[in-house]
């Protein structure tokens, strides 16, 4: 594969000169940790060709964590294919040429096993080893395991290397989760934690603009992720399903959809079945990490705020009215009256301060909503056991009001994204442990539809919440079979008339979805950065 991939690059003339080798050096034992490692990981792989054959031209080449735009400066570099440079820059950090690097990624379609294979090609050839792997069970845990010690600690994760992506609501969140002690792979240092605070400093995107330039720069550089390309969406639709009106939007974090008025052609039974896909294989997911991704998310959970397309707050979801405080420092909003859970107990603001509490402790929480509340008063202290409570949440009747330490310029996105929990089903459980709560065998929640029926790693079965506050949805029945953030199953249930709703990343299914005549396929653009982690923390 290398043989062919290579050739199209040298015909295609997509090889440029080479810039200089960068004076750096490990931080620790670990070699990943050295910037010279991982620039010669960058050279090594030939992206432009990648993005021109595997992935069929449908994404860019990426220079950059952050996608194109005003707040990316000229002038970086793009690590264009330069195998000779990374094995001069592999020299100089004395590379140990025995060793075998452990990729690991989550995705089940066949593309990414194939980008897998095409950079272990592309690595073998400059003399790095590298094996690769799928990971099965709580992905996230595995993933996201921080060390003890933030900046000298020993790596509690098991794996080199990691293949994932970054579908940004916010561009600080590119950044955020590498502030000292925020990923379970790149140790802090207090240069990035200035930069990153500096891109947080305010809400205004003219004075982000210059702090943008300077955090890039110095990523360029230091490569903590190595940026790979910048992908589109393509939500699929059936010709029997109808949104009557409603847009689109980012289909992989929630926005005011109108699901509740969408229609789908009756059966032969006069029922409306939507089939869709992303049920859980062994467990639903605590939805505060994929904010968006899995059905469960959009439909089972409701948020405080909703969202327009865009993603910026449009109005109250679970709240009747919410209002910021002037200096942007604080948030209240007042529930809507007769709220219910699906089992029918009432929903009330000790269930959104709970939620918000147990999520300052969970380990795996989506970048932007641990960023807000962590700005809470007390946020912080609580989050790292410090305090026992959080002083900047205050509630009053049937209102909640967030007092902030420090501003937070995407307080408004996280509450269009954050769904509350019922705390009588999940009070006392151990936070660190939440996700392996029965509760998520048949979670009860507070959206459109509740879990009617579950068939783990066969079917999920959502029915309208007959006492939902927005209104019953018109569709009968949504039924939804598992897969990861990819399908390895879509043409096949599409092609038998058995998928009417999805979003997928894959370009290689894009072409075969598009030939069929009853579906649709929308591409939408979006902030979606696929990357590969460097795990830089010291083994044990």
């Amino acid at each position: 594969m290398l043989n062919q991939i290579s050739g199209i690059a040298l015909a295609a003339g997509l090889f440029m000169a080479s810039t200089g080798l960068v004076s750096a050096q490990a931080i620790n034992s670990e070699q990943l940790s050295d910037p010279r490692v991982r620039q010669a990981i960058a050279y090594a792989i030939d992206m432009d060709t990648i993005v021109e054959t595997l992935l069929e031209s449908k994404a860019i080449a990426a220079d950059s964590m952050l996608p194109n735009g005003p707040h990316k400066p000229e002038g970086l570099n793009a690590y264009s294919y330069d195998p000779e440079k990374a094995r001069e820059l592999l020299a100089a950090a004395n590379w140990d040429s025995d060793r075998e690097l452990d990729m690991v990624y989550y995705y089940g379609d066949q593309l990414t096993a194939d980008l897998m294979a095409a950079i272990q090609a592309y690595l073998a050839d400059v003399g790095v080893k590298m094996t690769y792997r799928k990971l099965e069970g709580d992905v996230g845990a595995q993933l996201t395991t921080r060390p003890t010690d933030p900046v000298d600690g020993v790596s509690n994760i098991d794996w080199d290397l990691g293949y994932g992506a970054a579908a940004a609501t916010a561009l600080q969140e590119y950044y955020n989760p590498y502030k000292t002690g925020g990923t379970s792979h790149t140790p802090g240092n207090a240069e990035l934690d200035k930069l990153i605070d500096a891109i947080n400093a305010t809400a205004d995107p003219d004075e982000q603009r210059p702090a943008y330039f300077a955090i890039q720069e110095y990523w360029n550089t230091n490569l903590d992720a190595l940026p790979l390309y910048y992908q589109q969406l393509f939500i699929y639709e059936s010709d029997r399903l109808n949104r009557n009106g409603h847009g689109y939007g980012n289909e992989q974090y929630n926005y005011d959809w109108g699901i509740v008025d969408w229609t789908v052609e009756p059966d032969e039974n006069g029922k409306q079945v939507m089939y869709t896909n992303t049920a859980p294989m062994q467990f639903f997911e605590l939805p505060w990490a994929n904010l968006g991704i899995w059905m469960s998310s959009k439909v089972v959970f409701d948020k405080l705020l909703s969202a327009d397309g865009s993603l910026a707050a449009n109005g109250g979801q679970l709240a009747e009215s919410y209002t910021v405080g002037e200096d942007g420092m604080s948030v209240s909003f007042t529930l809507k009256d007769g709220l219910t859970w699906h089992d029918g107990s009432p929903l009330t603001v000790d269930d959104i301060e709970w939620s918000v509490k147990a999520a300052l402790r969970v380990p795996n929480v989506h970048a932007v909503v641990n960023n807000t509340f962590t700005s809470i008063v007390g946020g912080e202290d609580y989050r790292e056991g410090k305090s026992d409570e959080v002083p900047g949440i205050v509630t009053n009747g049937n209102t909640i009001t967030f007092n902030m330490a420090k501003l937070d310029p995407n307080m408004l996105l996280t509450f269009t994204q954050f769904a509350p929990l019922p705390k009588a089903l999940l009070d006392g459980t151990d936070p660190l442990q939440l996700q392996q709560s029965a509760f998520w065998q048949n979670p009860v929640g507070s959206g459109p539809f509740k879990i009617e029926e579950v068939q783990m790693n066969d079917f999920v079965r959502f029915v309208p919440f007959e006492n939902y506050h927005g209104g019953v949805a018109k569709i009968d029945e949504i039924v939804a079979f598992p897969s990861g953030d990819g399908d390895g199953n879509l043409l096949k249930n599409a092609g038998a008339g058995k998928m009417d709703y999805g979003f997928t990343k894959n370009t290689a299914d894009v072409a075969a979805l598009e030939a069929m005549e009853f579906m649709r396929v929308i591409p939408a653009d979006i902030p979606y950065t696929r990357m590969i982690w460097f795990n830089k923390f010291a083994r044990q």
